[in-house]
């Protein structure tokens, strides 16, 4: 029995090591080399060096100074990520859309974004397709007495052109240069 019980035990030990300690060692070491930046959580500072937030996740921006993100069925929280598993039949929904639609409604523009109003997979997309941030140019410029040539020159500068899939905008880098504006 001790034949086969010491083996075992000795290959559990040795795994437990590799698989428990050196890889995740070795990736970690990998990642800080070659994508520190990534590694780190792609954090957003300001000119004063502190942390505003990530560029990989959204963030509540109050009032109407602000480009607002999607919706967030876990309230921006992190722990909470995740959709609201409500269906598109629930009333439920359907109530929390057509109240966030009319709080956004500008009869000038004519219907509000899909992308304003429906949440992303894990409620934390910090991206926006650049026709719902022009939807709410108007807003913001009223709001800062800014012209709204100015923002859409903003926004024209902050589009990002991913290699794969449509042009989006990080609305908290877009945010951060709104507010230097």
């Amino acid at each position: 029995m001790n034949t086969y019980v010491r083996p075992a035990l000795s290959l559990i030990v040795l795994m437990t090591v590799v698989t428990g300690a050196l890889y995740p060692l070795a990736v970690t070491g990998v990642a800080q080399l070659a994508f520190p930046e990534q590694a780190n959580g792609s954090l957003v500072r300001d000119e004063q060096g502190q942390v505003r937030g990530s560029a990989l996740i959204a963030q509540d921006f109050q009032g109407d100074g602000w480009f607002h993100a999607r919706p967030s069925a876990g309230a921006y929280a992190t722990v909470a990520s995740s959709a609201s598993n409500l269906a598109p039949s629930n009333p439920a929904l359907a109530e929390r859309v057509k109240g966030d639609a009319a709080a956004l409604y500008q009869a000038a523009l004519g219907p509000v974004p899909q992308a304003l109003l429906t949440t992303s997979g894990s409620g934390l997309d910090p991206h926006l397709p650049p026709e719902a941030v022009a939807y709410q140019i108007p807003r913001v410029a009223a709001a800062r007495q800014v012209p709204q040539a100015r923002l859409q020159a903003l926004l024209e500068q902050a589009t990002l052109h991913p290699l794969i899939g449509p042009p989006v905008v990080n609305v908290l880098a877009l945010n951060q240069a709104l507010e230097r504006l």
